[in-house]
């Protein structure tokens, strides 16, 4: 996160994960919608009513949270105590791990199959043991957009563990997303929010779909952090859900248009080998030859160009590109990229 926050930026940023910010002038808020405090508590009842909607889940199974990070803390938080395992899908965002151990968990990985990085139950049932309490996949996947399908997380559930799902990227597959793992089972726990498909990360709507007991200790683990939210946020995010069929379709119509360019460009690489997701936001190529990390400075010094180390996901041969921007920035921070594969390989 330090990496992102203070190196990522550039002119032709290819390290964002999510589309491009919505703006605000762009959601029918008037100022007169606005307050700045209000019946926030355990939840302010017109947002969990919406984000009921949205999911399709009783309130009462429902914790807003600030952000998808917060709401995987929260979670895993509730779930897990030191001494407990936790076994995580590798390759992963980089925080998840990191939240497994500021609680102070044994962390175990099982691996996400290459090419097209499905889940690999083999590796799962090798690495459970009597002592984990959680497995925590990401559907769609981060870094590389693979999805699990129904069955798949069905068998997952199965396993005789709880199994956290953070969903945040899931919206971008459209009619091919799978339905949310929340709706499966009590064994299952969701995250998500409303930063990565729909470009409202300024909001920090985030939540945690879980059983009615585990939400309650949610709620009270979150009095230590975020107590009472900020209500504006709150106010606008109910009108932003209200809004995300149409914010959707936009997104698709950017999201397709920018993935003919990826295409393209990829299709004159042969030094990167690629899954290709017909959806999401994020592809995880991998640098066949020399240095990711060579690759990254050069393209930051020379180029004004990121893209996200491997190594953030320990896969130091692979990197990460977003395509959520605008059309004209991907295909020149593409064009960059190339030209700085043309000069390390």
């Amino acid at each position: 996160m330090p990496w992102a926050k203070r190196r990522s930026q550039a002119k032709y940023n290819l390290a964002t994960s999510g589309v491009a910010h919505w703006k605000l002038r762009d959601l029918p808020i008037k100022i007169e919608d606005l307050e700045i405090s209000g019946p926030s508590y355990y939840g302010f009842e017109p947002l969990q009513n919406a984000l009921s909607k949205h999911c399709g889940v009783p309130p009462n199974r429902i914790v807003a949270a600030t952000g998808t990070s917060m709401a995987n803390y929260l979670a895993m938080a509730s779930v897990l105590k030191p001494g407990d395992e936790v076994l995580i899908e590798h390759p992963t965002y980089e925080l998840i791990v990191d939240v497994a151990l500021q609680i102070g968990v044994k962390i175990s990985r099982f691996k996400r199959c290459p090419p097209t990085f499905s889940i690999d139950f083999r590796s799962i049932k090798d690495a459970l043991s009597p002592a984990t309490k959680l497995i925590v996949v990401s559907n769609l996947h981060n870094p590389t957009s693979a999805l699990i399908d129904e069955s798949t997380m069905k068998e997952l559930g199965s396993l005789g563990v709880r199994v956290m799902v953070d969903e945040v990227y899931l919206d971008a597959a459209f009619e091919q997303k799978p339905p949310s793992a929340a709706l499966l089972g009590d064994q299952f726990i969701v995250t998500s929010s409303l930063t990565k498909v729909y470009g409202l990360s300024g909001l920090r709507c985030g939540w945690i779909l879980a059983d009615p007991d585990l939400v309650e200790k949610m709620w009270q683990l979150n009095d230590k952090f975020g107590n009472i939210p900020a209500h504006m946020a709150e106010l606008a995010s109910v009108i932003a859900l209200g809004e995300l069929p149409r914010i959707a379709q936009k997104v698709r119509t950017r999201l397709d248009a920018n993935r003919v360019a990826l295409w393209k460009f990829l299709d004159t690489r042969e030094d990167l080998e690629v899954f290709r997701p017909p959806f999401g936001t994020i592809v995880f190529p991998r640098l066949k030859k020399s240095s990711v990390d060579k690759l990254c400075d050069l393209l930051r010094t020379k180029y004004d160009t990121t893209v996200v180390p491997g190594k953030f996901f320990d896969m130091p041969d692979h990197f990460r590109v977003g395509i959520g921007g605008d059309l004209e920035p991907l295909e020149e921070g593409l064009r960059r990229l190339g030209l700085a594969l043309n000069e390390i390989c």
